[in-house]
């Protein structure tokens, strides 16, 4: 059986230099992963509302095709099965903050477009109520 000998009178653990520099590292690694980090998360909720902004809108479009009218309110997609369920806005991570855009004035009533009710800028510069 092998013992690890030391000097006489030092311990075998390490040195509070060697600590600090490992721990040196791991921060500055920490520093450059973290923002990259929270960037993709913003990248990923920007690439699930557009896709969800494009499912409501196919949705909204067949309704019209099949009866002819806009769906006067945006549940009337999913209580007539052209929706499962109304999805989240990943950004506000809600489903009522939706924004249903009527048709233009003097035209038939109803829900004709939809965009998203999260107030800021997505990191093309643009409102997110614009998309």
């Amino acid at each position: 059986m092998k013992t690890k000998v030391g000097r006489p009178g030092r311990s075998l653990g390490f040195t509070l230099i060697e600590l600090l520099v490992v721990m040196a590292i791991i921060a500055t690694l920490g520093a450059i992963a973290a923002p990259r980090y929270f960037n993709s998360l913003e990248k990923s909720r920007e690439v699930a509302l557009r896709a969800n902004l494009k499912v409501m809108r196919e949705a909204i479009d067949q309704f019209y095709q099949d009866t002819g009218k806009w769906p006067l309110a945006l549940e009337d997609l999913v209580k007539n099965r052209y929706l499962r369920e109304m999805p989240l806005d990943p950004v506000t991570r809600e489903a009522g903050t939706w924004v249903a855009v009527r048709p233009a004035t003097g035209t038939e009533p109803g829900v004709r477009d939809v965009r998203s009710g999260a107030q800021g800028v997505p990191r093309d510069g643009t409102r997110y109520e614009d998309w």
